[in-house]
């Protein structure tokens, strides 16, 4: 049981990992398209192999360490990020968890608010004014918005009966709740965008005032963790919007509904893509004003309505879950 345990979860970080690798390049392509360029297209052919070569630049390079620094946190900080960000998968449904949760969503809530602590510590341990700044305004942009996701996620809670994520699946056998519930969907997109620090909601890495923000001290296989583990958060994120809103039908078969919920899971990473190709950068009191008197207020009025009407007026019954 261990070995099939140890396999799964080393299936899982390495097939993570890589799509970690080629979603960089699709986002570059993508860019340059956008900006009327080539982009990548030297190491290997078509450039496919420019994430590798990146990986091995980044991760060959000799690691400094600021001298003011806190050496232990600096290193810590980084590498605790990546763990995170491998650990939130584990209950997701594709189609089975790697772990059964009854209280999936719970989970992913508390690691999703642990995953703070990493940013204020890589920004704290480099003991730089600059970096501290960035961390604190990461902190607060990341604390903001999940006061929205964790108010939306309650809300779906009640629609679908429970906290395990597998409910979402077959509560959507009929319908999508994106079509039931879309305007909760909308509010959970931007507020993802957000989350994961992606334009125009980049605050945190604003390079034109903070110069990379909290992990600007961070050179080679250390910034490599910490990209890692921001672009793997992406690919979660999105992914999870797919399950809470575009589930694949739970009845076909372990490929068909793996290939669904992994397209589906592109299509919206890829309008992260888009949005970073198209929008100038918020200011700071813009981006927390759209929070605090604009989708706060929203989200609190659709989960008191979805929690005070009957269940069947606003989304489909959920069929039989064991």
């Amino acid at each position: 049981m261990n070995m099939i345990l140890t396999t799964n979860l080393l299936t899982l970080i390495v097939s993570t990992l890589m799509a970690v690798a080629f979603l960089t390049l699709l986002e570059r392509k993508m860019i340059s398209s956008a900006q009327l360029r080539k982009g990548p297209n030297t190491v290997g052919p078509v450039g496919l192999l420019q994430p590798l070569a990146d990986g091995v630049k980044l991760f060959v390079k000799e690691p400094t360490t600021p001298t003011p620094s806190s050496p232990m946190m600096f290193v810590i900080a980084p590498t605790t990020a990546l763990a995170l960000a491998m650990l939130i998968w584990t209950p997701l449904p594709m189609p089975n968890p790697l772990m059964n949760m009854n209280l999936g969503l719970l989970f992913l809530m508390a690691t999703s608010s642990a995953t703070v602590y990493t940013i204020l510590w890589s920004g704290w341990a480099s003991n730089s004014k600059y970096s501290l700044m960035g961390a604190i305004r990461a902190v607060a942009q990341t604390i903001s918005y999940e006061v929205t996701l964790g108010l939306i996620l309650m809300c779906l809670a009640t629609q679908t009966g429970g906290y395990t994520l597998q409910l979402f699946s077959t509560t959507q056998e009929l319908t999508w709740m994106a079509t039931t519930s879309w305007p909760i969907m909308l509010m959970w997109y931007i507020s993802t965008i957000a989350e994961t620090n992606r334009t125009p909601f980049d605050l945190t890495e604003g390079e034109s005032e903070l110069v990379s923000g909290f992990n600007v001290e961070y050179t080679g296989g250390m910034f490599a963790l910490l990209f890692l583990a921001e672009y793997s958060n992406i690919l979660m994120i999105n992914t999870l919007s797919t399950i809470l809103f575009f589930s694949p039908n739970p009845q076909m078969s372990t490929s068909m509904f793996t290939t669904n919920l992994m397209m589906k899971s592109i299509l919206l990473t890829m309008g992260f893509v888009w949005a970073r190709s198209s929008y100038p950068r918020f200011r700071y009191d813009q981006l927390m004003h759209l929070l605090w008197k604009q989708l706060l207020p929203l989200t609190l009025a659709m989960c008191l309505l979805f929690t005070t009407l009957p269940l069947s007026t606003v989304s489909i019954p959920p069929s039989n879950y064991t």
